[in-house]
């Protein structure tokens, strides 16, 4: 399978995954852009999908549907399912509540596609006030593959290294990964993140260091996790 970033609005990233002349759209708020490419490609749009249901991800449902006749399956179902066929191809769809409630994820081949979950050097906000239950999901995704390609919600990649300096600043993977950063392809790979990302880092040595110097819990997994949250 393939799969197409969009670029919309002032940071949103979307996607058309693809295989044969079917495709599915995932945040498609790049309506435009979408039917373009579908048009110059021949490739059917089959199903709008979300990874979650916050308007700046949803704003390319209707317009998407009404323009190609693909149908919009909501996330519930898509959570009950487990996931969505491709072209016979498997798209496997993971809850991970903690930016908000329905927040999922998709995973085939080698990619993620991981809207507001995770982005590149850090996890999306905690909206639901449930940290605990963030960090199980966040958990969940760690044990992919490293070589998983990240494909998020957002770009907010110079944000974020310069966040990441502030919890680690002797990381000298931070300012590599920087150097890489193409604002016109914005990805990362699971091992990426587990030498950039400070959400990902919290039992690292460096990381629990800047943690007891600020005098912030440190103690277990969870007060790790949840004061580098506190950070960043």
């Amino acid at each position: 399978m393939e799969i197409k970033q969009f670029r919309y609005g002032a940071d949103n990233l979307g996607y058309l995954v693809y295989e044969g002349s079917a495709a599915i759209a995932i945040d498609g708020g790049a309506t435009d852009a979408i039917i373009e490419f579908l048009n110059q490609n021949d490739l059917s749009l089959t199903h709008v999908l979300n990874t979650h249901t916050h308007p700046d991800h949803t704003v390319g449902n209707a317009p998407l549907a009404r323009q190609t006749g693909a149908k919009h399956l909501d996330i519930q179902t898509l959570i009950k399912k487990g996931g969505i066929e491709l072209a016979g191809h498997p798209i496997h769809v993971y809850h991970t509540p903690g930016h908000s409630a329905d927040s999922i994820v998709f995973h085939f081949d080698h990619i993620l596609v991981s809207g507001d979950t995770l982005f590149i050097g850090k996890v999306g906000r905690c909206f639901t006030g449930d940290p605990e239950g963030f960090l199980k999901s966040i958990k969940q995704l760690m044990a992919l593959s490293p070589e998983t390609v990240i494909y998020p919600g957002h770009d907010y990649v110079e944000e974020y290294m310069d966040t990441a300096k502030t919890v680690e600043p002797d990381n000298p993977h931070i300012d590599t990964f920087r150097k890489t950063y193409d604002p016109g392809h914005v990805v990362s790979t699971l091992a990426d993140e587990f030498r950039i990302n400070p959400t990902l880092r919290f039992n690292e040595p460096a990381v629990i260091e800047t943690l007891k110097a600020r005098g912030l819990p440190h103690a277990t997994e969870y007060d790790r996790w949840a004061s580098v949250l506190s950070l960043v």
